[in-house]
């Protein structure tokens, strides 16, 4: 589903020229600003999301949003009320996604945790990487990569291990608050995962993801409003 984003946003915005050149050559009219369009920019990005992405609890959530502001918009109540049942939604939406990944673990969840437990029970030092309200990058060249605790919290963390020397699997704890951390890895490492995101998520950008490689990353990410992203292959 992944291909499918761009072409929903691609469909969307020919859509929208559509409207706008049908309205200036008079084929047509129809009035696009009406009370509460801008809620629009809240629901049409939440419903791509709600048919590309995994997390479809989010989506759901961000889709109650945008509805509940565009009644107020409308009228239909006050904002008042509107902000008190968005805050509802909100505790709901949480709820259910906690529930959820509880109940259904899948094995590959339980085997990240494996991991992770392991490194932590043998306290094999890992590198820190930490970005409050800043940026941080850190390129590995030539080095071992022993594993790595990285957070963002208003912020970003770059991993760049690209060039770094692998000895055994290895384990990345990520958490990302209103932040991201970006982690570019060989396209020789296999790579498995484990989320444990409320309303953010991971992006998996790989142009040529390995499945049978010597050694394997096993990253736990978790946040809130955050993401982490993994690519073989550096921003331009």
């Amino acid at each position: 589903m992944k291909q499918a984003k761009p072409i929903i946003w691609g469909i969307a915005i020919i859509a929208l020229g559509l409207i706008f050149g049908g309205n200036a050559l008079g084929l047509f009219s129809l009035d696009i600003f009406f009370d509460g369009w801008w809620t629009l920019f809240i629901i049409i990005p939440s419903i791509i999301s709600l048919i590309t992405d995994k997390d479809k609890i989010m989506s759901l959530g961000f889709i109650a949003v945008g509805v509940i502001l565009l009644l107020a918009a409308q009228d239909i109540f006050s904002y008042d009320v509107a902000w008190k049942v968005i805050l509802a939604v909100f505790l709901v939406a949480i709820g259910l996604s906690i529930i959820v990944r509880s109940l259904f673990h899948s094995k590959n969840d339980q085997e990240v945790a494996k991991k992770v437990a392991e490194a932590e029970k043998n306290g094999k030092s890992m590198d820190s990487q930490f970005a409050a309200f800043s940026g941080t990058d850190r390129v590995y060249k030539d080095e071992v990569f022993n594993g790595s605790n990285a957070a963002a919290i208003f912020g970003g963390v770059k991993l760049d291990l690209r060039h770094a020397k692998f000895e055994k699997d290895t384990v990345i704890k990520a958490f990302a608050l209103f932040g991201g951390i970006d982690i570019i890895v060989p396209s020789d490492i296999k790579i498995k995962l484990k989320s444990g995101f409320i309303f953010g998520g991971f992006s998996d950008d790989r142009k040529n993801p390995s499945d049978k490689s010597k050694y394997t990353i096993y990253i736990d990410a978790a946040g809130g409003f955050g993401g982490i992203t993994i690519t073989d292959k550096p921003e331009k």
